[in-house]
C-alpha cells in the first residue's frame, strides 16, 4: 500500500465514523481532504509520509488535521475559513478552496498542531457515571472517593455537578443530580434507570499522560469537537467553566504507576470508585496488565466498610457502542466478577442501561 492510499483510506474511514456519529460536516471535510490533498509541501508531505498507523486505532491523523482547521476557526485566525464553517453553508468547491488556502496560510500552526494526539472530554459520557452512582448508592450507600484514569481536563470527574434526565418512551423520566446543575444530560435512554439519591463525593482525583488545563487548553478541547455539533460545543463550554471554578486535580503520569499508589491505602467509610471512559484501549498492554493486577490486589483486601469498584465504558470490538462493566469488591460479592451494565454510544448519545437489579 503506498502512502497516498494509506492517507486517503484513513481520511475516508474517519469520515464514515463522523457521519455515523452525527457530524455530516466533518465527514464532508475529511472526504474532500481524502480526494484532493496532494504531496508537495512540508505539511502535505508530513501527512502522506506519516510513520506508523495513522488511523483512529493509533495516531488519529485525520482528527488531528480536522482539529487544527477547527482551531483556526475557533480562535478567529482565519476569517475566510470561518465563513464556510457551520453555521454557514458552502458548496464543496468553496469549502475546499478555503481549506486549501488555510493549509498554505497557516502551515506552521497546523504542523505544530499535528504533533499532539486528539484529546477531548466528552461530557455526555457522564450520563452513565451518574446512573452508576445512583446504583451504587442503592447497593452500597457510602460516600465516594473517585479515581479517573485518562482524565484529560477532568470534566467527567465533575459528573456530580451535572443532571441526568433518563427514561424511555414507556417510562416517566427520572432526573438525577444536584438542585443547581451546570448542565443537563438527556441521552436516548433504553432500560429502566436507577432511582433514588446520588452519593456524596468526598474526594476526586485523576491521572493523564498529558493533563489539559480548562483555561489554558480550552482551544484544544473545543477544537476537537466537531463544528456542526453545536450542542456538544455548548455543553463542553459550560463544563469547562465549572472545571475552571472547581479545578479538579488531574496528575501527570502513567496510569498504572498512579493507580498503584492511589490504591496503596484503603478509605474506611468510603467506596473507592476507579473509572475510565474510552481511555483503557489507548493504554499499552503492559500498563493495562499492571493496572488490572493493582485492582485485583486492592480488591482482595476490600471490606464492606472500605469497598472498591472498577467501572469501564470501553470499546470491546463491537460497532454497537461501548460496553459498560463494573467489578465490585465489597467483601460479599464474588471477588473480581465483572457485571454487565449494558452499552452506550461512544459519545453518550444513547444509553442501553442493563444494570443488575
Amino acid at each position: 500500500m503506498n502512502a497516498r492510499l494509506g492517507l486517503a483510506e484513513a481520511l475516508h474511514g474517519q469520515a464514515k465514523a463522523c457521519a455515523a456519529l452525527g457530524s455530516p460536516f466533518t465527514a464532508r471535510l475529511l472526504r474532500l481532504c481524502a480526494d484532493r490533498l496532494t504531496p508537495g509541501t512540508p505539511l502535505t508531505d508530513r501527512l502522506f509520509g506519516w510513520p506508523g498507523d495513522i488511523t483512529a486505532r493509533a495516531d488519529s491523523v485525520p482528527l488531528r488535521l480536522a482539529g487544527a482547521l477547527h482551531a483556526l476557526v475557533q480562535s478567529g485566525q482565519d476569517t475566510p475559513l470561518a465563513a464556510v464553517y457551520p453555521p454557514h453553508e458552502a458548496a464543496d468547491a468553496a469549502l475546499w478552496d478555503a481549506v486549501a488556502a488555510a493549509l498554505v496560510r497557516h502551515e506552521d500552526f497546523i504542523l505544530r498542531w499535528l504533533d499532539s494526539p486528539p484529546q477531548t472530554n466528552e461530557v455526555r459520557r457522564s450520563a452513565v457515571l451518574i446512573a452508576l452512582a445512583a446504583w451504587l448508592e442503592n447497593r452500597i450507600g457510602l460516600p465516594l472517593v473517585l479515581s479517573e484514569l485518562g482524565a484529560s481536563a477532568g470534566l467527567n470527574l465533575l459528573w456530580d455537578r451535572y443532571a441526568l434526565r433518563a427514561g424511555g418512551a414507556e417510562l416517566d423520566p427520572i432526573v438525577l443530580g444536584p438542585a443547581d446543575p451546570v448542565l443537563e444530560l438527556a441521552p436516548e435512554w433504553r432500560g429502566r434507570p436507577p432511582g433514588g439519591a446520588l452519593p456524596r463525593v468526598a474526594a476526586r482525583r485523576g491521572v493523564d499522560l498529558n493533563p489539559l488545563d480548562p483555561q489554558a487548553d480550552r482551544l484544544r478541547l473545543m477544537s476537537y469537537l466537531w463544528a456542526d455539533q453545536f450542542d456538544r460545543l455548548t455543553r463542553t463550554d459550560a463544563a469547562l467553566a465549572e472545571a475552571r471554578r472547581l479545578r479538579p486535580q488531574v496528575d501527570r503520569g502513567d496510569a498504572a504507576d498512579w493507580l498503584e499508589a492511589r490504591l496503596s491505602k484503603p478509605h474506611p467509610g468510603h467506596l473507592h470508585l476507579v473509572f475510565h471512559t474510552i481511555a483503557w484501549q489507548y493504554f499499552p498492554a503492559a500498563v493495562q496488565a499492571r493496572a488490572a493486577r493493582a485492582l485485583a490486589r486492592a480488591g482482595s483486601c476490600a471490606t464492606p466498610e472500605a469497598p472498591l469498584a472498577h467501572f469501564g465504558m470501553e470499546h470491546d470490538g463491537s460497532d454497537d457502542g461501548a460496553a459498560l462493566t463494573l467489578t465490585l469488591w465489597d467483601g460479599t460479592a464474588p471477588a473480581g466478577e465483572a457485571l454487565n451494565f449494558g452499552r452506550a454510544d461512544f459519545h453518550g448519545r444513547w444509553v442501553d442501561w442493563q444494570a443488575p437489579g
